[in-house]
Formats: C-alpha cells, sequence, structure tokens
C-alpha cells in the first residue's frame, strides 16, 4: 500500500504526459517556416524581375487592346 501511495505522483506525471505531449506542432513549425520561406523567395523574385515583368504585362496588354 506505500509502495502504491509512493508511485501516485509518478503516475500522475506520466498521465499528463501522455495526455498533453503532442507531437504534431512540430510539423506545424515546420509548415510555417516552408511558408515563410516562399514568400521570401517570391518577395525577392518581384523586386528583382519586378520591372521586366511590368514591362512584359503591359506589352502584352497593349497588344490585346490594339488588334
Amino acid at each position: 500500500m506505500l509502495n502504491e501511495i509512493a508511485l501516485l505522483p509518478v503516475r500522475v506525471v506520466n498521465w499528463f504526459k501522455a495526455r498533453y505531449s503532442d507531437e504534431g506542432g512540430a510539423s506545424l513549425v515546420e509548415y510555417a517556416l516552408l511558408l515563410a520561406l516562399i514568400a521570401v523567395v517570391a518577395i525577392t523574385a518581384l523586386i528583382f524581375l519586378g520591372n521586366t515583368t511590368k514591362n512584359t504585362l503591359n506589352n502584352v496588354g497593349n497588344s490585346l487592346n490594339n488588334p
């Protein structure tokens, strides 16, 4: 009986760890970092290719307006 009482806190702690430990959060963080990396790459591409893209889209738009 004394052993059972002595082991009770250990059992409670183990129960809480099993109940509330969630490994799914790590994958969420990984997805968030991946999304941030993609956003940085997209913004960098727009900064470096912005004028070229703007000119190309303007030429396409002008070609569509003036057949």
